[in-house]
């Protein structure tokens, strides 16, 4: 019997939404995950980390290399000065980050705040902590904020720029009137920044914790997966202050307390290649992004600033829609509304991922333009 706290988190759309993908063979545009692995020297990093012996146990803060790598990305990046030893800790993906940060730093009966559509382990994590999770609403078509009340029990504010599922980069403007509640009302910010390098257009990706009176109060999260698609070796960080960084040590010492110690030594060698590969890796996602959304020519696309997905206005119920597309398309996506707390304000709205090959993202293209045809 599952917990209380726990039981409203069952079975997602995504193990439906793939199976329907296995039984048609449709292209599966629900998940983001990548269909071709990542730069060769990194995954030679990993198999010479193999070779050479570093297959045991990491220390609890991250293998050293890794912290360092860590801490030298966020000063070439964004001018961040961070202690490797107590302001960064290496965590098994930012999934499990994001739930140490949250049962580290909140209360039971504490407000965990974050926008809403949302990535799915927020509220599961606040529920582990026996918090409360208050979403705040991203109204379409252009997925904005408008102000908002923070709860006398608020303890921690999620800000997750660019934002899964909609692919929103937060600008300046915007986040310093995050910046500004988080003062005024003592908040934590906890920032979800696992698409970082994936910005699009021009656009600029800025740290919250680089505004004015945000370092101190700002707890920093991202990981290998995304940027250099081997989402599968888990390797993600916090970083900040160190009694935010504490906080997250804490609790992450009785979750996984260490792994994925090769895949550590091989990250540390990602996160130090030159700054033109991240460029190029971001120009080819956003051409696979133009190829996608240019296939709809009669339904509404919220063209994204970043990350790996599109969201498309089907003008219909998306949850319906999206289990007949296999069949009518042979293509796979998830409903937007399955992200929110408010799924009718998102209703016609469905998720594709375009983290996949050219040419398979241009088959799908196809089919959904004949589908609209």
């Amino acid at each position: 019997m599952i917990a209380s706290r726990l039981a409203n988190f069952g079975t997602t759309i995504f193990t439906e939404m793939s199976a329907l993908a296995e039984k048609t063979g449709a292209i599966n545009l629900g998940q983001g995950f990548p269909d071709e692995d990542g730069p060769q020297a990194v995954l030679e990093a990993a198999q010479a980390a193999i070779r050479t012996g570093r297959n045991q146990y990491a220390p609890l803060p991250g293998v050293p290399a890794l912290r360092h790598a860590i801490a030298e990305h966020q000063q070439r990046f964004y001018g961040i000065e961070l202690d490797p030893a107590s302001e960064v800790q290496v965590t098994m993906g930012a999934t499990e980050a994001i739930a140490a940060a949250i049962l580290g730093l909140c209360e039971p009966g504490e407000d965990v705040l974050a926008f809403d559509p949302y990535y799915d382990s927020y509220p599961a994590a606040a529920a582990m902590a026996g918090a409360r999770f208050v979403p705040i609403p991203l109204q379409p078509p252009e997925f904005t904020f408008e102000d908002f009340v923070v709860p006398p029990k608020a303890r921690v504010i999620i800000v997750n720029s660019p934002h899964n599922p909609t692919g929103r980069v937060f600008s300046r403007e915007e986040l310093q009137r995050i910046a500004d509640l988080v003062i005024e009302h003592d908040l934590i910010a906890i920032t979800d920044e696992v698409y970082e390098h994936l910005v699009f257009d021009g656009l600029e990706h800025i740290p919250l914790s680089t505004l004015p009176g945000m370092a101190e109060r700002t707890l920093s999260i991202s990981s290998i997966g995304k940027t250099f698609s081997v989402t599968g070796w888990k390797v993600g960080w916090a970083t900040g202050p160190q009694p935010l960084v504490a906080a997250v040590r804490a609790a992450k010492q009785f979750l996984t307390f260490a792994g994925a110690t090769p895949f550590q030594h091989a990250s540390a060698a990602a996160l130090r290649l030159d700054t033109a590969w991240y460029e190029a890796f971001s120009a080819k996602l956003q051409a696979k992004r133009d190829h996608l959304c240019d296939a709809f020519s009669h339904f509404t696309v919220a063209r994204p600033q970043g990350t790996y997905f599109a969201n498309v206005d089907v003008g219909t119920n998306a949850v319906e829609f999206a289990r007949e597309l296999p069949y009518k398309a042979g293509v796979v996506a998830i409903p937007t509304s399955v992200f929110s707390a408010d799924p009718q304000r998102l209703a016609p709205y469905l998720r594709f991922a375009f983290c996949k090959r050219l040419p398979v993202i241009d088959e799908a293209a196809r089919r959904l333009h004949a589908l609209e045809s």
